[in-house]
C-alpha cells in the first residue's frame, strides 16, 4: 500500500490524519516573534483570540527542506508516495514538494513520488485528500488514485462567506472603502477558490443568517451530475461553530442525511479571513 503526504493546510482534525496514517507537513505562522508549527502551537480557542485582540499572524510555506525531510523519513515504509499538496495559487508549498522529490530521487532512484497541485485550500484541499485515501484503503494503486485525483481537482468546490470584513482588508484581498461601507451596510461576501486554485468573489449578500444560506443556496446550483454522490461533505469555520451547524443542518434539510464533517479553519486562511468564516466543501460542477 502506498504511503499519503500532505500538508498542514486540509485543516482536517489530527484525530482524522492519525487514523489514515497520513504524514503531514506543517506551514509555519508567526505571532509577534513566536514561530508556531515547529515545536510550539496554538489551541483554535487561542489562535482565534488572538487574532480578535488585533494579532495578525504571518505565514511561511514548506521549505524544500522540510518537504525533502519528510520524504526521506517515509522511505523507510516503501518506495510509494502520494502527495497532496495546498495549492500553488496560494502558496509555494507544492513547488516545494517538487523539487523535494526531484532531490529525493538523485539520492534514491527507487522511490517512485507521485505530487498533486491540489489548486484547494482547507478543507477543499482535506476533501481531495479524503477521496484519495477511501481509494487507497479500497486497493487502489497510487496511479489510480492520482489519476482521478488530478481529474477531479477542480470538482472540488469551494464556498467562503467572512463575518468582518476588515480582516479581507487587511489581508489585501479588498479596499479600505469596500470593507468600510459593507460593513455599514452589513454586506457578506460569498467568496470560492477558482481553477487557478486562488481565492476570489462570487457575490454578495446582506445579513449574516442570509450569508449562510447562500452557501446552501450554492452548493445546490453546482452539484450538478455529482449531486447524488455527495454522500461526504467538509466544513470548516473561523472560531463559530454554531453557524457552522446552522450549515450542516441546512444541508441535511435539503438533500438528506450526509456525513458532514466539521473542523476548525487553520491559522493560514483564518488569519486572512478572520474569526466568524464558514466554509463548505463538496463535490461539483465547476469551481
Amino acid at each position: 500500500m502506498f504511503q499519503i503526504i500532505t500538508d498542514s493546510m486540509t485543516d482536517l482534525p489530527a484525530s482524522y490524519l492519525k487514523e489514515h496514517d497520513i504524514k503531514v507537513v506543517n506551514l509555519k505562522y508567526t505571532i509577534d516573534g513566536i514561530i508556531y508549527g515547529i515545536d510550539k502551537f496554538l489551541s483554535s480557542e487561542e489562535f482565534y483570540s488572538m487574532v480578535r485582540n488585533g494579532k495578525l499572524p504571518t505565514t511561511s510555506q514548506v521549505n524544500p527542506d522540510e518537504a525533502f525531510h519528510a520524504l526521506e523519513g517515509s522511505l523507510t515504509r516503501g518506495n510509494e508516495i502520494l502527495i497532496i499538496a495546498f495549492s500553488s495559487g496560494m502558496s509555494g508549498t507544492y513547488n516545494s514538494f517538487r523539487i523535494a522529490a526531484e532531490d529525493i530521487k538523485d539520492k534514491y532512484p527507487d522511490a517512485d513520488i507521485q505530487i498533486v497541485d491540489s489548486l484547494a485550500a482547507s478543507m477543499g484541499q482535506g476533501l481531495l485528500l479524503h477521496y484519495a485515501i477511501c481509494m487507497r484503503d479500497s486497493g487502489k494503486s497510487m496511479y489510480e488514485t492520482r489519476d482521478w485525483v488530478e481529474d477531479h481537482k477542480n470538482h472540488i468546490i469551494h464556498l467562503f462567506t467572512v463575518d468582518d470584513l476588515n480582516h479581507l482588508y487587511r489581508g489585501g484581498r479588498l479596499s479600505k472603502t469596500a470593507a468600510l461601507l459593507g460593513t455599514i451596510v452589513s454586506v457578506k461576501p460569498i467568496l470560492h477558490v477558482d481553477e487557478e486554485g486562488k481565492l476570489a468573489p462570487l457575490r454578495n449578500v446582506r445579513g449574516r443568517k442570509k450569508s449562510l444560506i447562500a452557501l446552501v443556496d450554492d452548493m445546490e446550483n453546482k452539484m450538478g451530475r455529482y449531486k447524488n454522490q455527495n454522500d461526504t461533505v467538509f466544513i470548516s469555520h473561523g472560531d463559530c461553530p454554531d453557524d457552522a451547524r446552522f450549515v450542516a443542518d441546512e444541508i441535511e434539510k435539503r438533500f438528506g442525511k450526509k456525513e458532514i464533517l466539521i473542523s476548525c479553519l487553520g491559522p493560514v486562511i483564518g488569519g486572512h479571513a478572520g474569526p466568524g468564516t464558514v466554509a463548505l466543501f463538496f463535490l461539483g460542477e465547476k469551481k
